[in-house]
């Protein structure tokens, strides 16, 4: 259940505001089962929260790994519930909150507690949801764009012109990565089974090298005549590091954001890195301080937040289920089989 803090002083909080709400919580760690619906007491808003009544829920694999034990219970210090990403309609804010008002529609990322009817989210970490926009759709935007945007900008340093090799392509920040990429005038190459091809194109990739029946080193050597990419995103770990060290142009840049097939095994050519000038990133959100956090956030909203509201950049959706059925969402999310994002929504539509 969800730690208590002390109340502080809060600049709009309607008498309405309930005490309890339904949020899904776990007694043990183990597998989708675990996960129950429960009345627990709403969260305290602090000086720079936002009390937000969520409208969807976005799922991540974090939230996997939390269930199974892999972070113990708290949750990177906000809450020991899970749930990383939030979209809804700020109820009550605190005293020092700065931009927002209640009745705004926010979307943003939180340290955990996102998994129930209400969540505090600290206001740097919020974004207007632009208008148009259907909120439940916008649970399905910060945790993948953020993510997406710092591996690819704030890191690989791409811009318009150069090649990409984005792989997962299919996945939440897959896609997002994909769209975002393809927006900026680069050329991309993406990773997917080949039931997602399809999928895959339509978000902007101008490749799409089925990983089951296609070796993507060969191919990018082929479709760019021996030279490699500028960029790779990758989400697999030690099962592709040689190759995709090997995929990299002259002074390319590889970005590990995950570690799907595991961390233990590779061998890294050191003599390709050398020798081509190639740079190695590491990055992951849900550990940052929330200052790192913040300027995430940040830096997507400044450069991207026009691009979603013209439609140029969208989230993509797989799947919805209701709060209370967050171990079906689990779930869908381990059989592989998911496009994009699954989102759980705490009210029935």
């Amino acid at each position: 259940m969800s730690t208590p803090t002390t109340a502080l002083p809060v600049t709009e909080q309607p008498a309405t505001t309930p005490r309890t709400m339904q949020a899904v919580v776990f007694d043990d760690f183990g597998g989708p089962e675990v996960l129950v619906a429960r009345e627990i007491p709403v969260p305290e808003v602090r000086p720079h929260d936002l009390l937000v009544r969520n409208a969807s829920i976005g799922v991540n694999r974090a939230d996997l790994l939390h269930r199974k034990g892999a972070y113990g219970r708290a949750y990177f210090g906000d809450a020991d519930t899970m749930g990383l990403e939030i979209a809804g309609t700020v109820v009550a804010m605190g005293a020092e909150v700065q931009g927002f008002a209640v009745g705004d529609r926010v979307m943003g990322i939180v340290g955990g507690g996102a998994y129930a009817q209400l969540s505090r989210i600290d206001h740097r970490l919020a974004m207007p949801v632009p208008a148009g926009m259907d909120l439940v759709a916008a649970g399905a935007v910060a945790e993948v764009f953020v993510t997406a945007h710092e591996a690819l900008f704030h890191l690989a340093r791409l811009h318009a012109g150069e090649s990409v090799l984005i792989h997962a392509a299919a996945g939440g920040v897959g896609s997002a990565a994909v769209q975002l990429a393809h927006a900026a005038g680069a050329r991309v190459f993406a990773t997917a089974g080949g039931d997602k091809r399809g999928a895959v194109l339509g978000c902007g990739a101008d490749v799409c090298i089925d990983y089951r029946s296609e070796d993507f080193q060969a191919v990018v050597a082929q479709a760019t005549q021996g030279r490699g990419v500028d960029v790779v995103i990758d989400f697999i770990g030690a099962p592709y590091l040689q190759r995709n060290v090997r995929s990299l142009a002259d002074g390319g840049r590889l970005v590990s954001v995950g570690l799907l097939g595991g961390a233990q095994g590779a061998e890294l050519p050191m003599d390709v890195v050398l020798y081509r000038h190639l740079q190695i990133f590491g990055t992951v959100m849900k550990s940052r301080p929330p200052e790192v956090k913040q300027a995430m956030v940040q830096r997507f909203a400044q450069q991207w937040l026009p691009a979603l509201a013209a439609g140029v950049i969208r989230p993509v959706i797989d799947s919805t289920f209701a709060l209370a059925d967050a171990a079906q969402a689990h779930r869908r999310m381990e059989s592989g089989a998911s496009i994009g994002k699954i989102l759980l929504l705490p009210e029935a539509r």
